[in-house]
């Protein structure tokens, strides 16, 4: 078997134009197979299980190394995802408008079912970077929700919010941590919203991330802040989300000035 990078030949100019493929017209073995497996993926359609690894690199007529690096790309992705020692063919990833609506609404209009899991909700003491951002005294006490999200079950994400108690002093007793927050916000605490500003990078998740959303450290992750204003311009909320980049991606409309 010949994986040497740069082995696999491509069309001259004048051929069909590809994706990735550089100026010199050649590209390393593990690409030359990822387009193999994509043809091989639409074949199969979503929630189609692939061969195993050893089928395929006999297929393939490459080590299973290379391989394995062409699986790697295709489940950061999102075209692949594990089920248990299975490979099978992902369906869609979910689409999230930047807009100040609620992931449950997002998720819903995609006819998916959102869910969450509630991790924790304790009162913690503002430090002087989250007072600061929610103009409170330092050392007010706070609420942290804590939980995963979840579409038709299957734990996609991990959201932290942070909210004055003052604002909202019963939350632990009045608020079911498995439905929508910004619900409960409107029509129990009756808090109009105003405006949001949102930040959006790419991480890796940390170990303890990691397994709460049940991913390897390695997937890359889309990490929100974002803090959202009530109609008087006063902060309402911080929240912290983390999305799996293999499942999900961000939506919006831009208009001219």
């Amino acid at each position: 078997m010949d994986d040497t990078p740069g082995s696999a030949a491509l069309p001259g100019p004048g051929g069909p134009i590809r994706s990735g493929i550089p100026e010199h017209g050649r590209v390393p073995k593990y690409y030359a197979v990822k387009g193999q497996l994509e043809a091989l993926i639409d074949e199969l359609g979503e929630g189609g299980v692939l061969p195993t690894e050893r089928e395929l690199a006999a297929r393939f007529e490459v080590a299973r190394e290379t391989l394995r690096q062409a699986l790697r790309d295709l489940l950061i992705q999102g075209r692949v995802r594990r089920r248990g020692r299975s490979t099978v063919v992902a369906g869609p990833k979910l689409e999230q408008p930047l807009s100040l609506s609620s992931y449950t609404e997002g998720v819903r209009r995609q006819g998916r079912t959102p869910g969450r899991n509630l991790i924790g909700l304790e009162r913690i003491a503002a430090d002087v970077h989250l007072a600061g951002q929610l103009r409170l005294p330092v050392g007010e006490s706070v609420w942290h929700l804590e939980r995963v999200l979840l579409a038709d079950g299957e734990r996609i994400g991990l959201e932290s919010t942070y909210v004055a108690v003052a604002r909202v002093p019963g939350l632990d007793r009045e608020f079911d941590p498995e439905s929508s927050f910004y619900a409960f916000l409107k029509e129990q605490a009756g808090i109009a919203f105003g405006a949001a500003d949102e930040r959006i990078e790419t991480v890796l998740a940390s170990p303890r991330e990691a397994l709460l959303i049940g991913t390897p450290p390695a997937l890359p992750m889309l990490l929100l802040h974002r803090l959202t204003r009530d109609a008087a311009g006063v902060p309402v909320e911080r929240v912290r989300s983390l999305y799996r980049g293999d499942r999900f991606s961000f939506t919006t409309h831009l208009a001219a000035d």
